[in-house]
């Protein structure tokens, strides 16, 4: 039975909903420690004061925010806790958005909501409503002493929130000097036809399961066969010659071609009608997925 990280209500208008947080990612990177090469001992982090060479006790050390090089600000642990948000145990829902127009890179940690004793009905009352009107809730909650922006939204049968990060947070694609200018960069209607139809016959529905971390499996089978004695030869890196860069046309037909030769025949075709429609989030019925 996994453990509640959070426990507080969703303030639904004048409706509370008792709530209970479970974390909805267990993330499974391999994590390496520190060793000395030499004994294989696991190395000390220790915080040293560059300007003695001693190890500085924890009660010693203050925040400090850097001014200008070797300046700083140093702010006392009391003066922090007093801008600490007031820990209402509430989820402040503060507007119903539609789920589109919520960018994917707004979101950031997602949650479980599952409701806590007496809120099973409400829950599911504020489930149903989002679902039927196809709107995401926004709403600020204090998290571990940080007010946090989060959306909640239907997922399956259970509540799922995200922290969101705020929208000073969001660097804008526009300041990178390479994005090309599409008034500089033209493509032509056949380009795109075929691009649309190498798009078409690639498309099939998610399905998540089927896409595995395999470098982590060959990291985590690599220290099983070490720790189990086996002699590692490593390959000598082969540098491959760089490839001329082909004809956009040709490699776009080229592409097509392999997909159809892959499938066995002609690639999928989508109906006109869809092709020009904006896809629904969580409204449109997924496409089959090519053999």
């Amino acid at each position: 039975m996994p453990r509640a990280i959070w426990t507080g209500a969703i303030s639904f208008g004048l409706v509370t909903i008792p709530v209970k947080m479970y974390s909805a990612v267990q993330r499974k990177s391999v994590r390496f420690h520190q060793l000395n090469g030499k004994t294989g001992v696991r190395i000390q982090q220790k915080r040293v004061d560059p300007s003695t060479g001693e190890e500085v006790p924890y009660d010693d050390i203050v925040k400090g925010y850097e001014l200008s090089p070797d300046r700083y600000v140093v702010i006392e642990p009391s003066e922090l806790e007093a801008l600490d948000p007031k820990k209402t145990k509430t989820i402040d829902i503060e507007d119903f958005v539609e789920e589109a127009d919520i960018d994917p890179i707004f979101y950031d940690h997602p949650y479980y909501l599952a409701p806590g004793a007496g809120g099973a009905k409400p829950y599911r009352l504020l489930l149903d409503a989002m679902r039927e009107t196809g709107r995401v809730a926004v709403a600020k909650v204090v998290i571990r002493s940080k007010e946090q922006l989060v959306a909640i939204r239907p997922m399956g049968e259970a509540l799922e929130m995200s922290t969101m990060v705020f929208a000073d947070e969001v660097l804008g694609a526009d300041r990178l000097d390479e994005i090309p200018d599409p008034d500089e960069v033209k493509t032509t209607k056949r380009e795109l036809d075929i691009a649309k139809q190498l798009v078409d016959s690639l498309a099939g529905a998610w399905e998540p399961e089927k896409y595995k971390d395999t470098y982590r499996e060959d990291v985590i089978a690599l220290i099983e066969r070490k720790a189990a004695g086996e002699e590692i030869a490593e390959q000598p890196v082969v540098e491959e010659d760089e490839a001329p860069v082909p004809d956009l046309m040709s490699a776009l037909k080229a592409s097509l071609d392999a997909v159809k030769s892959r499938d066995g025949g002609e690639a999928k075709k989508k109906p006109a009608s869809t092709a020009a429609k904006k896809p629904a989030a969580k409204k449109a019925k997924p496409k089959a997925k090519a053999s």
